[in-house]
């Protein structure tokens, strides 16, 4: 029994080392329209997340997580598995959201494993960020994803260095065929679509960083070679029918953002510049400029997002982060008190053809009850990518139990 009582021993030193969080949420999303591809007006979704550290003897760091989902409209697999690739077209029902060590010594840390690495300054877009695919089932509310992924950093007090390679391609999840998110032309009635499945890169991705803060700013440049985890159709003609395909051109990216704290406002900038020798990929310039103010409990954000394309090949992509450029952004949130808070979001097309304003209130009831509320209203001509979304406007209700 020596085991036992040398394990008894231990619990106490485990438990300082040893941390977890998590929370239960169910979502509501009710569409007073239905979309010809899709006749539901209410969603339920509900989610269990779970995230565990542990800190070991020495300079390492350990992180998991699981997620559990299920749904009333078949975005969710039902199969019972445990994923951790994302790369399947329905969020899969178990998943292994994080799973990393990290190792810190002095001024260098690394990372390994399933991890998120987020680059960029600006708020509501980030055309730098290229190692954070996301969820875009729901266009409008999306999530990040975790990239399989080595990372290794060095920092000065004014100077830091990075660099990610990722030996697995992880895609960003787009919206499924058969629901309100994808508008299919109206000609497309009268053939039959066939899908033949993605086609993922079988190669590794790399990407480096430098930032610098300076007195007065802060300024980075950052440098990709990999491919893009937002997919391109290849389309091919069959009899009586069109097969597509999902692709993930390869991509070459130059980056860069800063940003300059001035007497009333903080200004933040953010381009990137992308590149390919693939026929199914643009060559475009992405670019954010915008206004951010902190007064008391009002939050202010505001600026302009622009797109410069100087070789265009390839028009049947799935590109939010493109779709929401050539536009005016702006968010305001109000922080009422401890338990509650207030922001509204919106994208207005610099030609007025299409429009997003997005609103949520939130309160928490308790150390561990948050309830929210809010709205997408979305409007436009149908040859915009916010305005083709016009009868996608909803409320959503969300209850969190945090633990």
């Amino acid at each position: 029994m020596k085991w036992l009582a040398g394990y008894v021993l231990l619990l106490p030193l485990w438990g300082q080392n040893f941390s977890h969080r998590g929370y239960l949420e169910t979502r509501g999303y009710f569409f007073p329209q239905a979309t010809p591809g899709d006749s539901s007006h209410a969603i339920g979704e509900a989610i269990l997340r779970w995230e565990a550290f542990y800190k070991a003897g020495g300079n390492w760091r350990f992180s998991g997580g699981l997620d559990t989902r299920t749904d009333t409209h078949r975005q969710v697999e039902r199969e019972a598995r445990l994923d951790w690739q994302d790369r399947s077209l329905e969020r899969p029902a178990f998943s292994l959201r994080r799973f990393s060590a990290a190792y810190h010594k002095g001024r260098f840390t690394a990372e390994f494993g399933k991890q998120f690495i987020r680059w960029g300054k600006a708020d509501i877009l980030n055309p730098t960020d290229r190692f954070a695919p996301k969820d875009f089932l729901e266009v409008i509310n999306h999530d990040f994803l975790g990239v399989l992924a080595a990372r290794a950093a060095y920092g000065t007090s004014s100077d830091s260095f990075e660099l990610v390679y990722t030996p697995r391609f992880t895609p960003s999840r787009a919206p499924l065929f058969s629901q309100r998110w994808v508008i299919l032309p109206p000609q497309s009635g009268v053939v039959r679509l066939l899908d033949a499945g993605s086609r993922f890169p079988g190669a590794g991705q790399f990407g480096a960083r430098w930032n610098h803060v300076g007195k007065g700013c802060e300024f980075s440049a950052s440098f990709f070679e990999g491919f893009n985890h937002l997919p391109s159709l290849d389309l091919a003609i069959r009899i009586a029918a069109v097969e597509f395909a999902r692709v993930y051109p390869r991509l070459r990216f130059y980056g860069a953002d800063a940003a300059v704290p001035l007497k009333w406002f903080t200004v933040k900038s953010e381009a990137g510049y992308y590149t390919s020798s693939d026929r199914r990929a643009d060559e475009f310039l992405l670019y954010v400029i915008q206004l951010e103010r902190q007064q008391g409990e009002w939050a202010f954000v505001g600026g302009y997002a622009g797109e410069f394309v100087s070789k265009q090949r390839n028009p049947f992509m799935f590109a939010p982060d493109r779709g929401i450029a050539r536009t005016f952004l702006g968010r305001i949130g109000y922080t009422i008190d401890a338990n509650r808070s207030v922001a509204v979001e919106t994208a207005l097309r610099q030609n007025g053809r299409g429009a997003y304003v997005k609103g949520e209130y939130s309160r928490a009831y308790g150390s561990h009850w948050r309830a929210s509320a809010g709205f997408v209203l979305m409007r436009g001509r149908r040859d915009d990518f916010l305005g083709q979304y016009s009868r996608n406007s909803h409320l959503l209700l969300t209850l969190r139990y945090s633990f």
